[in-house]
């Protein structure tokens, strides 16, 4: 009896464990759902915010609105491209490790952007904008870069498989086909050999033969005695008619 409540209560435990664990990590999953809801809704406004800085603000300012919307658009573009990539292709690894090291070099030129964004001294900013612009279109040339390449390869690889595909389906369907193959290895009888068949089989006499039957008949009359009748051994002879 004691066996049986200790085995009880330790499947109590067991499920009270289980279900601690499974709600623990419906809450994470539910967690992290939220926060990239959140970060994607900030990421949209703020893209807007830049967007409707770079039309409405003219001068430097402007420009360096500019920037930052041209520099978020590629990086995230290209991060989406390359961790979409990496689950079928292993070789992107590499790249992906690339581009993390250019996120670092991005957000931190993002960073100043922002700061610049508010800076009041016009010509100062006017000064530094030169170098800033140059910077950004270097990370924003790499990461296009890194991005094509990866769709490239995936393009590549697409290519390949409907190649290798086309082929197989190729030798399927001549596969399926094989009784052609074999029609035209054995052809049906010609039409014309049909009556020489069939007299073969019935023991009779060829074409030629019919034709050349004619030609020797009137020879064997013209050496027949007149008077004669030609007989052959296997017809029996005549009887005698009776004189009673």
């Amino acid at each position: 009896m004691e066996a049986v409540i200790a085995v009880v209560v330790l499947l109590f435990a067991l499920f009270l464990a289980a279900g601690a664990y499974a709600t623990v990590k419906a809450v994470g999953a539910a967690k992290r759902g939220v926060d990239r809801t959140l970060t994607q809704a900030r990421r949209t406004v703020e893209d807007h915010t830049l967007r409707a800085k770079s039309l409405g603000r003219p001068g430097p300012a402007g420009e360096i609105a500019q920037l930052r919307l041209s520099l978020r658009t590629s990086m995230r573009a290209t991060q989406d491209a390359l961790h979409a990539g990496v689950a079928e292709d292993e070789s992107l690894k590499e790249s992906l490790g690339l581009f993390d090291r250019l996120s670092a070099h991005g957000h931190e030129l993002d960073a100043e952007l922002r700061r610049l964004e508010s800076e009041p001294d016009r010509t100062t900013l006017g000064e530094r904008l030169p170098a800033l612009r140059e910077r950004t279109e270097r990370i924003v040339s790499s990461a296009d870069s890194l991005r094509w390449a990866a769709r490239d390869r995936a393009r590549r690889f697409a290519e390949d498989d409907l190649d290798s595909l086309s082929t197989q389906i190729d030798l399927e369907a001549g596969a399926l086909r094989h009784w052609t193959t074999t029609e035209s290895a054995t052809p049906p009888p010609a039409w014309s050999d049909a009556p020489h068949t069939e007299g073969a089989a019935a023991g009779g006499t060829r074409p030629e033969e019919a034709r050349q039957q004619p030609a020797e008949e009137p020879a064997r009359q013209a050496i027949t005695p007149p008077g004669q009748r030609l007989t052959h051994s296997w017809q029996k002879k005549p009887r005698p008619e009776s004189t009673t």
